[in-house]
């Protein structure tokens, strides 16, 4: 088996050049369809969910091959996430959705393994606050977005309020229909203010799948704490998610803001498609090492007096 290139753990210019160089082995591992253009949902384009395989997972059929690039994708995500957070001109935002038990929460765990938590924050929202129904849907979003240099990830998102509200006629048709192009202002805001990049998965499994994952939960003690009975109820409106879930990629997927489509019945090509989505798309920052912001010869000097002192001592 072809391992990932041993590299060191820790991030500096005596160890990195400018520009993240990627060894000639993990290109060779990464090799196979781009899946960022297989996946995104082009502009005005409707995707039939029922249309999409979520078992896909390329020519790879299994973990084990494929874990050579998981843990290489691992390694990249570390160093363009070290580079973003010491350049601080770029910040990243990737949005979670999928319904029950579809892996948000794994592929948060996957992601964060290759990422220092310092330049990383993950935020899961839930049923509105009263204080927050006392503003509008977007208000308690904006706070959460990522400042240069930073990545968040939302685990659920305001994307909640054209999905469950709509499903469960939370508010009116007129209220919900509104809020797509209100959401693309925003990610649109995000963006061309803050040089945010906005990535959105939705994690697509079967009907099947879910139920296999809902037995799991059953039969394993360790689980039982994921199960809740609104994951029974929520399944019964399965057909008014896809079609809600269809809207919201049609109307929200747009250039500086794309959906992409993931297929997650295999949890491993779920976080490989992630993973190599989030690393292709950082590597096209072209981002850089800062200059220092100190005076490198009067700090040597000191660093020697130091050192100097301490030997005497």
């Amino acid at each position: 088996m072809m391992l990932c290139a041993k590299e060191p753990k820790t991030f500096s210019p005596e160890t990195h050049t400018a520009r993240v160089e990627i060894p000639e082995t993990w290109k060779q591992i990464e090799g196979g369809s781009n899946l960022l253009k297989r996946f995104r949902v082009e502009p005005g384009a409707y995707v039939k969910l029922g249309k999409v395989d979520p078992s896909y997972c390329g020519s790879q059929e299994s973990h084990e091959p494929a874990l050579p690039e998981l843990l290489c994708q691992l390694h990249k995500m570390d160093h363009l996430q070290n580079l973003m957070y010491a350049e601080r001109k770029h910040a990243l935002l990737i949005t979670l959705q999928g319904l029950d038990a579809c892996g948000k929460d794994g592929i948060v765990r996957y992601i964060l393994t290759g990422m220092n938590p310092a330049g990383c924050r993950v935020v899961g929202f839930k049923q509105p606050k009263p204080e927050e129904l006392g503003h509008d849907f977007l208000w308690r979003v904006h706070p959460h977005a990522p400042a240069k240099g930073e990545t968040v990830i939302f685990n659920r998102s305001h994307y909640e309020d054209v999905l469950a509200a709509r499903v469960h006629h939370l508010v009116p048709d007129m209220v919900w229909s509104k809020r797509y192009d209100l959401i693309n202002d925003l990610e649109r805001l995000l963006v061309v203010e803050n040089s945010t990049t906005v990535l959105k998965f939705f994690l697509h499994i079967s009907k099947d799948e879910q139920l296999a994952r809902f037995k799991r939960r059953l039969d394993d003690p360790a689980r039982h704490w994921k199960i809740s009975e609104a994951d029974y109820r929520e399944r019964e409106h399965w057909e008014d998610y896809m079609r809600a879930f269809e809207d919201m990629l049609h109307r929200t997927s747009t250039q500086f803001a794309p959906w992409f489509v993931i297929p997650s019945n295999h949890k491993w090509f779920r976080d490989l498609a992630v993973s190599r989505i989030i690393t292709r798309t950082l590597e096209g920052l072209d981002m850089k090492l800062p200059e220092t912001a100190v005076d490198l010869a009067s700090i040597r000097r000191r660093y020697h007096a130091a050192e100097v002192e301490a030997i005497a001592q």
